[in-house]
């Protein structure tokens, strides 16, 4: 554990004074010492004085709440699409950052090294400093058109996305996150007015699966409403886990769930495959996701995607038009071989609007070239 003790020293040097509306004191426990109710997650946690919340990222300093700050643990220019984002900007170069923690433990997580980094010692991602403005200034250099938070979970570590994505709009880019959305209100509100898009891991429709998982389902639901109310763009992603997550009922559940939030919200359904510490579950098939695509769409979704398995999956990676079913993107994979959305985010068959933030020209797929030093390339999702 000592690797474990080490990192924590560093991150410790590597704070920021959280912000006033993530953050109030509550009565003390036993000890008397007032004890700080952080609102970054769902968690809510009541942290007594040297203590640290649930994602061991956030702690209470002699009755000040300090936050992660001036760090990466991962960085990375990818297409959008392997967010994944498929009903914004498609094309762009999303430029990746992520810091270091998470408020769920998730046995199957792709990103456990950077995730789990403080709670488990074969995990070593060891923080790169860094400034915000640096970090905006390489994403243009980059080309990229989109700064997203991701890799860990950005709720815990939303002062310094909300320091980045300042930097960001001020470029003209737009913002994202990755997100398990694990939110509350206070922390929602917070981020809002420098968020655009935000993809949200619904990760089961079942809250004794949640608990396994070390949350609640409901903070999620909340979060995934709150966010469509609010006017950010929503997309939402099911890592499909062959006897975990994909029983019929728990399926129809979850996309009657989503579409009565909006029938227009993206679900995407991607393949689990064995990492970490789950390594008994079968790994899914292109049958499997194609099944849960046609409940989705049975339950009234109207755009179902398939991911991880590219070429495999029918037509399950394009975009259609809803009204008329005219096919205006194709892509495999990531790899976009066919773009017809109008200038107006419209259909050019029947002119029906296509939900989602489109740009008024598409100029081909951007390729990103390599960050320097390079890092460990850590993953969506999961």
């Amino acid at each position: 554990m000592e690797a474990v003790a080490t990192l924590k020293e560093a991150l410790a040097a590597r704070t920021h004074v959280a912000a006033p509306e993530l953050v109030e004191t509550i009565e003390g426990g036993s000890t008397g010492k007032p004890r700080l109710r952080c609102y970054a997650c769902g968690h809510r946690c009541p942290i007594p004085d040297g203590a640290m919340g649930v994602c061991k990222v956030r702690f209470n300093d002699a009755g000040t709440l300090r936050v992660p700050w001036g760090y990466v643990a991962g960085v990375q220019c990818d297409p959008i699409e392997k967010k994944p984002f498929f009903h914004a900007y498609p094309g762009a170069l999303a430029y990746s950052f992520g810091m270091l923690g998470c408020d769920l433990h998730c046995s199957y997580c792709q990103n456990w090294v950077t995730s789990q980094a403080l709670r488990d010692s074969n995990a070593t991602a060891p923080p790169q400093d860094t400034t915000a403005a640096s970090l905006v200034q390489d994403a243009v250099r980059q080309g990229a058109k989109v700064v997203v938070s991701t890799y860990n979970e950005p709720l815990i570590t939303v002062e310094w996305a909300v320091e980045v994505f300042k930097h960001a709009r001020e470029s003209g880019l737009v913002t994202g996150f990755v997100s398990n959305g694990n939110g509350t209100e206070r922390v929602l509100e917070y981020l809002r007015p420098f968020i655009d898009l935000y993809k949200v891991d619904l990760k089961s429709f079942d809250d004794k699966h949640y608990r396994e998982l070390g949350g609640r389902q409901q903070p999620i639901l909340d979060t995934i409403v709150w966010l469509h109310a609010s006017g950010v763009w929503v997309e939402i992603v099911t890592l499909l886990i062959p006897g975990f997550n994909d029983s019929e009922d728990e399926l129809r559940g979850l996309a009657r769930f989503v579409a009565g939030v909006s029938p227009d919200i993206p679900w995407h359904v991607t393949a689990f495959h064995q990492d970490y510490k789950m390594l008994d579950a079968a790994n899914t098939t292109a049958a499997m996701l194609e099944r849960a695509a046609g409940i989705g769409r049975a339950e009234g979704l109207r755009f179902v995607y398939a991911g991880n398995l590219p070429g495999r999956v029918g037509g399950l990676e394009n975009t259609c038009c809803h009204a008329c079913g005219e096919r205006l993107v194709a892509r495999h994979g990531y790899l976009i071989t066919q773009y017809r959305v109008t200038a107006d985010g419209a259909c050019p068959a029947c002119a029906k609007p296509v939900p989602g933030r489109w740009s008024a020209s598409f100029g081909g797929q951007r390729t990103p070239f390599p960050f320097l030093p390079r890092q460990r390339t850590p993953r969506n999702g999961g």
